[in-house]
């Protein structure tokens, strides 16, 4: 094996201190589901009332973890790792949803660990973040609407699909674009030495 293929293998494999933090974001992200699920809980009644779908909007919140830790940590699997691990803690604390929150947990943050994983996890700007926001948000829309648990299952066809289109949404701005500002404004402060996200202050926008 070549040096530059080391160097490479090297560079994504996990250390020590990616896997505290990972570790740290996921159970800060649990502690974000948990209130998040309360929030939404009291805020979605008047978007029930007006139209159903509109409540995609509040999913976002749900997809932090996931592009905020690959975000930070850009190892492979980071997004997934995140996810799950913060869904786990917010099962622990006590969630409405119940044991659901396992997959849902796993599938938003399989959403987001697919889009950084077609660009080779080499790309963290803007329009990827915001990508991996929004398939985080199609993989929780649609397991809210086809899923046996779905609290949406009963939707029409169209309600199902206009929830979708708002998850997604939801999923792009709320986790994407804020999960994105939140690690430039973290690397201004250096916690992020560590890791190779320590320069996202300074990286280009959309490049």
């Amino acid at each position: 094996m070549s040096t530059a293929s080391l160097k490479k293998t090297a560079g994504r494999s996990w250390r020590v201190v990616d896997i505290v933090v990972a570790a740290l974001i996921a159970v800060a992200g649990g502690v974000i589901f948990w209130a998040w699920s309360q929030g939404a809980a009291a805020v979605s009644a008047p978007m029930n009332a007006a139209y159903p779908p509109l409540t995609g909007l509040l999913a976002g919140g749900w997809m932090i973890p996931a592009v905020l830790g690959m975000l930070i940590i850009r190892k492979p699997g980071a997004a997934l790792f995140c996810e799950t691990v913060a869904a786990t803690g917010e099962l622990l604390m006590g969630s409405q949803y119940g044991a659901s929150v396992l997959f849902s947990g796993f599938v938003q943050g399989l959403g987001a660990e697919i889009i950084f994983a077609i660009f080779v996890y080499r790309r963290f700007n803007l329009p990827v973040s915001l990508l991996a926001g929004a398939a985080a948000g199609l993989f929780c829309g649609l397991n809210d609407s086809f899923a046996p648990w779905g609290w949406n299952i009963a939707y029409s066809g169209g309600d199902k699909l206009a929830y979708i289109v708002f998850t997604m949404v939801s999923g792009a701005i709320i986790a994407g674009a804020l999960s994105w500002v939140a690690t430039r404004g973290l690397a201004r402060t250096g916690v992020l030495a560590p890791f190779a996200s320590r320069k996202a202050a300074t990286e280009p926008v959309f490049s």
